[in-house]
């Protein structure tokens, strides 16, 4: 049953030597396996991770289960602008090329707090966060075009809304609503960049993992109690991975391009994230949070 109920693999047998990939949070759970079937498949990849000491051990495991000696550790805080720019920098000065990254990581349904720059911890850290990493690497992904960027976000951006009054949660804050406000802010800056860069050889794809067995629920014990009543019912991280790696390596998908995915399918999505008015205000927003010039 658990079988049937987590369809969705990834079949491509494409191989990857000479790629360079970046996976956000990948010293854990989905991130850990994506990483891990990138580098089995012959890529260079670099393990952006805020543990650096978890993120190590991973590496060595990952080397040693693969074979590749090429995946690397280094440390980004999505929680911090300064280090988001500061792994930006070294790895533009270290790399020539930047074939995929997938913005993997995240927060879900942690008590109010702030980043380091005064953001709502899910929209700063699940939304903002990326969308920074992406606009600095982004000259790099179209110089190693044809390129992609995979966004993980969730079927609970169904429940999702984006109030512009109340987007760092200032006026009200519900933590469930939270991490569902945050991603819808993921689909729509997905189909708000594939707009934008549309020729570039850049295509660009948001996905549900599914409910998958990880770390992401430690912050809620009634989540945890959850997953464990219904845990037969859930994937691992294995699993949970296949749609990642299917929207980053699969042949041909440039067509589907800003689609949503789950299961290895495109999946329907709200009405909210089909709002391209939203989808547009959101990313003038973001620029004017994190400083960016706005086109």
């Amino acid at each position: 049953m658990r079988k049937m109920l987590s369809s969705g693999v990834c079949t491509s047998t494409v191989q990857l030597p000479g790629k360079v990939a970046v996976v956000t949070g990948a010293n854990t759970g989905i991130g850990k396996e994506t990483a891990k079937e990138l580098a089995q498949r012959g890529a260079r990849v670099y393990l952006a991770c805020r543990d650096i000491q978890k993120g190590e051990l991973v590496a060595r495991e990952i080397q040693t289960m693969t074979g590749n000696q090429q995946v690397l550790v280094r440390e980004l805080d999505l929680a911090d602008t300064k280090s988001i720019r500061a792994f930006a920098k070294d790895f533009l000065a270290e790399e020539k090329h930047l074939h995929i990254l997938i913005n993997n990581a995240g927060v879900m349904m942690c008590p109010y707090s702030k980043t380091a720059d005064g953001f709502e911890m899910h929209m700063g850290v699940n939304h903002l966060g990326h969308f920074l990493l992406t606009h600095l690497l982004l000259e790099k992904l179209k110089e190693s075009a044809p390129s992609r960027v995979v966004n993980v976000s969730s079927l609970a951006h169904h429940l999702g809304r984006i109030h512009f009054h109340n987007l760092q949660g200032e006026k009200f804050y519900n933590a469930g609503l939270a991490y569902c406000h945050s991603k819808l802010a993921n689909i729509l800056f997905t189909q708000e960049l594939a707009r934008r860069l549309k020729g570039s050889g850049v295509t660009t794809y948001s996905v549900h993992p599914g409910t998958v067995n990880s770390e992401l629920v430690r912050h809620s014990l009634f989540m945890k109690w959850m997953w464990w009543l219904f845990s037969f019912f859930i994937k691992t991280p294995k699993q949970g991975a296949q749609t990642s790696l299917y929207c980053a390596i699969t042949e041909g998908l440039e067509i589907l391009n800003g689609h949503h995915f789950s299961d290895c399918s495109v999946a329907w999505v709200s009405a909210q994230a089909r709002n391209e008015t939203i989808a547009r205000r959101l990313w003038d927003v973001s620029c004017d949070l994190l400083g960016i010039p706005m086109d």
